[in-house]
């Protein structure tokens, strides 16, 4: 008879340790790069968010699938952490799963929960061949096979290599190598190396040289530097979390690092909290909420009738974090009102009881 469309019967459970090694986090569009360009197969990529029940089960369900799967690559995305890679792979919800190419290209899609379709189409796609991957691992392009010119093969191979180690270094200003990523590192000097970076408040890209064999062995003589984690400023070595401590202590690690000119940022910040008369800073935007304060925060607005724009801070981190310093105002979201800050979502509700939120509001924002 005709097979239930409910799907496999049991998904296996497992360990832990197992599955978060088995689903790869993924927190930046490096991270992304590197997974799929770490194997020649398919690379299926979650969108989630932690406030989302349905999403979070999904998550579960990956990690049971790729235990099963050993041809295929998984990540997940929080959502909340990485919105630019969502935005990038056209997601408009959670939980979004991408399926993507070796060169990160995506070829099929899957919005909404939906296990047994999830569990269908890595099945169904697992074993597609992908062409353009062939010429990749010799680094040539001319089919797959390196015929009878092994040494030159090897050569060009290498000069590969240095130019993809040379490119990875310069990806961002400051650039750590690891194991794991921000969100998720996989052991404690990786941990405690982002920790000092997020205590200066550093702007950072991060590689997982757990997904990438040739980065992590290459990356080694490339620096003359053998072990991990390795800090790179503008392309230019600093050293492990050793030198990252003794930097620390002397002060000279902050003086490295990149700062944000806040004469510039300022004026910005100015700028936005006055680019509507009515202005909501918030995780999504007005049609789609990324959290409930700021779902709530709008259906306020939306119920006053109220002429609002929205600025989606998930979208821009250093927006983000400077508005807290440049308002004092430590949370989201934040309502102005002609470049004002009235507060935030308690604010707005007892604003909205008295009367007084509908009496800052200009005439001009008030619908009809």
């Amino acid at each position: 008879g005709r097979e239930s469309s409910a799907g496999p019967r049991t998904l296996p459970r497992l360990p832990s340790v197992v599955r978060d090694m088995a689903v790869v986090e993924v927190s930046s569009e490096l991270d992304l790069q590197s997974l799929c360009s770490s194997h020649t197969g398919l690379t299926t990529v979650l969108l989630w968010a932690p406030w989302h029940p349905p999403s979070v089960h999904l998550v579960t369900v990956l990690e049971a699938v790729a235990a099963e799967q050993k041809t295929v690559k998984f990540g997940k995305v929080n959502s909340d952490v990485c919105p630019s890679i969502a935005t990038n792979l056209g997601a408009n919800q959670v939980p979004f799963a991408a399926f993507l190419d070796p060169s990160g290209k995506k070829i099929d899609a899957l919005a909404g929960a939906d296990p047994p379709k999830l569990v269908e189409k890595v099945t169904a796609l697992a074993s597609r061949h992908f062409e353009a991957a062939a010429g990749k691992i010799c680094g040539g392009g001319g089919g797959g096979s390196c015929g009878g010119g092994g040494g030159s093969c090897a050569k060009g191979g290498e000069q590969d290599l240095n130019s993809r180690l040379k490119s990875l270094v310069n990806a961002a200003p400051v650039m750590l190598f690891m194991k794991g990523s921000k969100t998720e590192p996989y052991c404690g000097f990786s941990k405690k190396a982002v920790a000092l970076l997020n205590k200066h408040g550093a702007e950072f890209g991060t590689f997982d040289i757990l997904q990438d064999e040739e980065v992590r062995q290459g990356l080694k003589d490339y620096s003359n530097w053998k072990t991990y984690p390795q800090l790179y400023i503008n392309g230019q070595l600093i050293g492990g979390l050793d030198i990252m401590n003794e930097m620390e202590e002397d002060g000279s690690l902050a003086a490295q690092l990149p700062q944000p000119d806040e004469e510039d940022l300022s004026a910005r910040l100015k700028k936005l909290v006055n680019k509507a008369p009515v202005m909501l800073f918030m995780k999504g935007n007005k049609d789609q909420p990324f959290c409930g304060f700021s779902k709530k925060a709008v259906a306020l607005l939306n119920e006053l009738n109220v002429d609002f724009e929205t600025f989606d801070i998930l979208q821009d981190e250093e927006v983000r974090q400077g508005l807290k310093e440049y308002a004092n105002w430590r949370t989201y979201p934040q309502l102005y009102v002609g470049g004002e800050l009235k507060g935030g979502l308690d604010i707005m509700k007892e604003m909205a009881e008295d009367g007084s939120l509908m009496e800052a509001i200009p005439a001009s924002a008030k619908k009809s």
